[in-house]
């Protein structure tokens, strides 16, 4: 694998973590692989493939979802999960997914809105958002709902 582009935000790895998935900024192309933009001003959301590059995994199967933490939970009180029941950066293939909405193109670079990703983040593909990925019927653990609400 290599990566096809970076992610470009205007924001430190802290701000970054604090604004998760609320900044905007770029996926910048390398200009070898622009031509394979076309067509993708018709999508209104992508799905962002990308290489965690900070990540540092430890061999650790267990973690807990610190991003509650900022949530007004004690770090005590967050569920101890299997790595792959979260969406932690620490994973064995340190490889993130982040669906984001397309603002526009400009010429190699796609603006984007919903980065959590660090800027120079290696890019690894994107790939349009289709209706037929949506999930009608669904179940996610109560910690999750509490994340998205914003309750403790």
């Amino acid at each position: 694998m290599r990566a096809i582009g970076v992610v470009r935000v205007d924001a430190s790895d802290e701000e970054v973590r604090e604004k998760s998935g609320q900044l905007e900024g770029y996926i910048e192309v390398f200009d070898e692989f622009a031509e394979a933009l076309d067509g993708i001003e018709g999508y209104s959301h992508l799905f962002v493939i990308a290489y965690f590059h900070k990540s540092d995994w430890k061999g650790l199967l267990k973690v807990r979802p610190r991003r509650l933490l900022r949530k007004g939970f004690r770090e005590e009180d967050l569920p101890l999960l299997g790595v792959f029941a979260t969406d932690s950066p620490v994973r064995p293939n340190p490889i993130a997914l982040t669906l984001v909405r397309l603002l526009g193109r400009e010429g190699n670079r796609i603006r984007v809105k919903g980065l959590d990703l660090f800027d120079g983040t290696p890019v690894l593909d994107i790939k349009p958002y289709r209706p037929d990925y949506r999930a009608s019927e669904f179940r996610v653990p109560d910690w999750v709902l509490h994340d998205s609400r914003g309750e403790i």
